[in-house]
């Protein structure tokens, strides 16, 4: 797939202290568990399993308690299920007095392809530092050893590349301190189809191990707050554990640092302070509008829609600046949009479908703190839906067409439905007609399937999406997934964005919004 990203010369920020401080203020506190790994596993390569390999349990933890390890052993420990934390252990000399150092090298995987393959062989275009792995070296034996850096893992490898001829080592009292500020999850509704349930579950987890200082969209890559995942995060959070506090902090830490132009960033890192990447895309800063207007109608807070409302209206600003004469967002090659993972995915139309929507969104806000622009963005609206049927409608071919060479996909699609182009029967005839003549750019990931389903769901298709709910995140579960992943195709399992598998994102997200999905009425 082809690169993406943005990278700015000249990147001037303005910063608003008493968004930051208030943000700060609502820093919520990291819930610890302490567990112990459920097995050792060997892993046999073999492309009928998951991720090309077969994770066989050949001893319990304990057996390592009488284990000597010498140069070139290596343990591969399961801890059962995927988790958000901090690695330690206890090691100690067998044989002879320690007479050189220890090397030890810590590797840690989400799946077991991380842990099984040669990091030597990566090829992506992300960089290799995302691979997760740690050397150790430890002079004087015994020794705990507390390995400060966070892991975001179900499988850990421990090789020990070095000892020397006369000693070997001991490893003892093994386990992993998994942290998330997610609360106690309030009793949810139950679901009688058991792979429905499963899928919940798992969904809950995915989201629940994102729940770091803020909504990360991956705990082990990026660990960062991308807006397109907080948006998805907050909706199932309203439905799960409830913290509107966290979407809360996220909101005002996006609105506390922006563009000099007043344009939210995609993401923001948090250390070592808060920091705007300098990527900026259009469909991510207008769901700015979008996420607030859903916090809005959550916790009825409506000081912070106040705060806020003004970062909101800017972000519609700046889209307007990009229409042209026909009220159509100006197209470009450049990465402008993000809409999906699918390098010939043309963003014009998929873009127009979401500001419409987000519009829909700013309709909320504004009748709660600003009235007077109710009229203007009602009007708006009604150009934009206009603008979309009159220039992207394509009758003959019965689809939305986007870019210069009309291109047809579901995104496209998808989308206009989202954003209410069009009345009732015609969204259904749409809808109906991605599946009966299936557009070749297809839906790459959980982001874009979510959307699919949603509009399955405002067509009042409940029955079927709940089909391709079991379909598509029903088949993660059937290949393994202890929470839901960043990229899935089943007819591609290897398909990254980044060019390897072994750094796409196994708890992402994005991919967390069954649980929001399967509460729709």
């Amino acid at each position: 797939m082809a690169q993406g990203f943005q990278q700015l010369k000249d990147h001037r920020l303005k910063r608003n202290s008493r968004f930051l401080q208030l943000a700060e203020s609502l820093t919520p506190e990291l819930q610890q568990t302490t567990i112990r790994p459920r097995t050792i596993v060997r892993l046999h390569k073999d492309d009928r399993h998951p991720h090309g390999w077969f994770a066989e349990d050949i001893a319990t933890p304990d057996s390592l308690d009488t284990q000597r390890l010498n140069t070139g052993d290596e343990v591969i420990l399961d801890l059962g299920t995927h988790c958000v934390g901090y690695l330690h252990l206890s090691c100690e000399v067998m044989g002879s007095p320690q007479d050189a150092p220890v090397h030890l090298q810590f590797i840690f995987g989400e799946i077991t392809a991380e842990v099984a393959e040669d990091f030597a062989d990566y090829s992506g275009w992300l960089s290799s530092s995302w691979l997760q792995q740690e050397h150790r070296y430890i002079d004087v034996l015994p020794e705990n050893i507390q390995l400060a850096r966070r892991y975001c893992c179900r499988y850990v490898k421990i090789r020990v590349v070095a000892t020397s001829q006369k000693f070997g080592i001991r490893l003892s009292d093994i386990a992993f301190t998994c942290v998330s500020s997610a609360q106690t999850l309030p009793a949810l509704t139950r679901f009688s189809d058991p792979l429905l349930q499963k899928i919940d579950d798992i969904s809950v987890l995915t989201l629940k191990n994102c729940m770091q200082s803020v909504f990360e969209d991956g705990p082990k890559r990026d660990r960062r707050l991308w807006l397109g995942d907080l948006r998805l995060q907050a909706l199932v959070n309203y439905q799960t554990f409830q913290q509107d506090s966290l979407v809360r902090r996220c909101l005002y830490l996006f609105a506390g640092v922006t563009r000099e132009d007043g344009m939210v960033a995609a993401n923001l890192f948090m250390q070592p302070e808060v920091i705007a990447d300098d990527t900026y895309l259009l469909d991510y800063s207008l769901f700015f509008v979008a996420t607030l207007a859903d916090y809005f109608a959550h916790s009825g807070d409506r000081e912070t829609v106040e705060d806020l409302w003004p970062t909101a209206w800017r972000q519609i600003e700046l889209a307007l600046e990009r229409l042209d004469a026909d009220d159509l967002l100006q197209d470009s090659e450049q990465w402008w949009a993000f809409i999906d993972w699918h390098e010939q995915l043309n963003k014009q139309a998929p873009a127009q479908g979401v500001f419409i929507y987000c519009l829909q969104k700013a309709l909320i806000l504004a009748k709660a703190v600003a009235p007077a622009s109710v009229a203007v963005i009602a009007q708006l609206q009604r150009r934009l839906k206009d603008a979309s049927m009159q220039h992207l409608w394509q009758p003959e071919m019965g689809f939305f067409a986007s870019g210069k060479d009309k291109q047809i996909s579901w995104a496209s699609q998808v989308w206009m439905i989202l954003a209410g182009v069009g009345d009732e029967s015609f969204q259904l005839a749409l809808l109906n007609r991605l599946s009966s003549d299936a557009p070749a750019i297809a839906l790459q990931t959980p982001y874009m399937m979510h959307h699919y389903v949603e509009a399955l769901i405002r067509c009042r298709q409940h029955a079927g999406a709940e089909q391709v709910i079991k379909a598509y995140w029903g088949e993660m579960v059937n290949r393994g997934a202890d929470t839901f992943w960043e990229v899935f195709n089943a007819e591609d399992p290897t398909l990254s964005p980044y060019g390897s598998h072994l750094i796409n994102s196994y708890c992402h997200a994005w991919s967390c919004t069954p649980a929001w999905l399967l509460r729709q009425k």
